[in-house]
């Protein structure tokens, strides 16, 4: 559980940015969202190898 301590006279609006920093920060949502449906590790390892190979075309084609 998040404890976010409000200072004397601080602003509410403030307070809830750090909250919210504080929390994307624990990748609670990433985590969810990522267990919401299996993916195999076929599935996850092609997916892995795509990206890579993008990267690298990119790095590629900024040499040339």
């Amino acid at each position: 559980m998040l404890i976010i301590p409000i200072k004397e006279g601080e602003n509410i609006d403030r307070a809830l940015k750090r909250f919210k920093r504080k929390f994307d920060k624990t990748g609670t949502m990433r985590q969810l969202r990522k267990r919401q449906a299996f993916s195999k590790p076929s599935v996850v390892r092609r997916a892995q190898i795509q990206k890579a190979e993008y990267i690298q075309g990119l790095r590629d084609k900024e040499e040339i």
